[in-house]
């Protein structure tokens, strides 16, 4: 275990918590709540389901090493043969004393923990990571390739988040510079995407090659529209829709709506590129 042999916090020094270690704790302790809820209705199931959810350097192996611990005392009614092998091992590192897991007390939800403002923070921090992360796997760009991400129109409160949590970003999301554009600049030609308060612009010159992209594009486009017509002739058969059932009929519908969608997120693609 990567916390063995190191200072984990369990001696009562001070400890500083990282927006990830907040995080860690707010989410567990509602894990926490919710667990002990279901297993009060005896509802099994909602609580394995809640259990599979959960999955600087003092406060962060803290917060690892005491959340693992008292994970495995949440899970023990639900498995516990392997929690007890862990909790045997873990307990060593936290200073807990007993012979067993199974004579521990069983979590309780500790409110004080739970910090809004984490989840808040964090929760656009994922948001801003996912859409750079679509960017890259809508233009086939490598996932290791360091990008730069211009942001624009950008409120008060997405500068502070990325202010305070400019290392946390740029590392996550494999970036080699954040800029915020003065207010009224358009910036570059760029794919863009939106998060609550800022537009996120990945500059696309020097990234692809125009011309491939031109024409993967065009290729991509003349398969939807394929199916698209195939779709619509479909959905005009009086045949087929007199004799589908209706689950079937909203199905390709559905299909349809699908395929129209992608064409113009391609066509804006497109459209984009070809003013490089």
């Amino acid at each position: 275990m990567n916390a063995e042999n190191q200072d984990c916090g369990f001696n009562h020094h001070e400890k500083i918590l990282s927006l990830a270690d907040r995080w860690i704790l707010t989410k567990f302790n509602q894990t926490v709540k919710i667990f002990r809820e279901s297993l009060d209705q005896y509802r099994f199931d909602l609580a394995v389901e809640r259990l599979g959810k959960i999955a600087e350097l003092r406060g962060t192996r803290y917060t690892l090493v005491s959340v693992l611990e008292a994970l495995l005392r949440l899970a023990h009614p639900i498995i516990p043969f392997i929690t007890e092998i862990i909790w045997q091992r873990v307990k060593v590192i936290t200073g807990r004393h007993g012979d067993t897991i199974m004579l521990q007390p069983f979590p309780i939800c500790d409110t004080d923990l739970i910090d809004t403002n984490a989840l808040i923070d964090l929760e656009w921090i994922q948001q801003v990571i996912i859409a750079i992360r679509t960017i890259r796997s809508e233009i086939n760009i490598a996932p290791n390739k360091p990008l730069t991400l211009f942001l624009r129109n950008t409120s008060t409160e997405a500068q502070r988040l990325v202010n305070d949590h400019f290392i946390i970003i740029r590392t996550l999301a494999q970036l080699d510079t954040i800029s915020l554009l003065p207010v009224g600049e358009i910036g570059p030609v760029s794919i863009t995407k939106f998060v609550p308060g800022a537009e996120l612009l990945i500059p696309l010159v020097g990234l692809i090659n125009k011309i491939h992209e031109l024409d993967r594009l065009e290729k991509e486009i003349f398969r939807i529209e394929s199916e698209i017509y195939r779709l619509e002739s479909k959905l005009m058969n009086k045949a087929f829709l007199d004799h589908a059932p209706d689950s079937v009929v909203a199905n390709e519908y559905e299909k349809l709506k699908t395929y129209q969608n992608s064409k113009i997120k391609f066509m804006e693609q497109k459209l984009i590129i070809a003013k490089l």
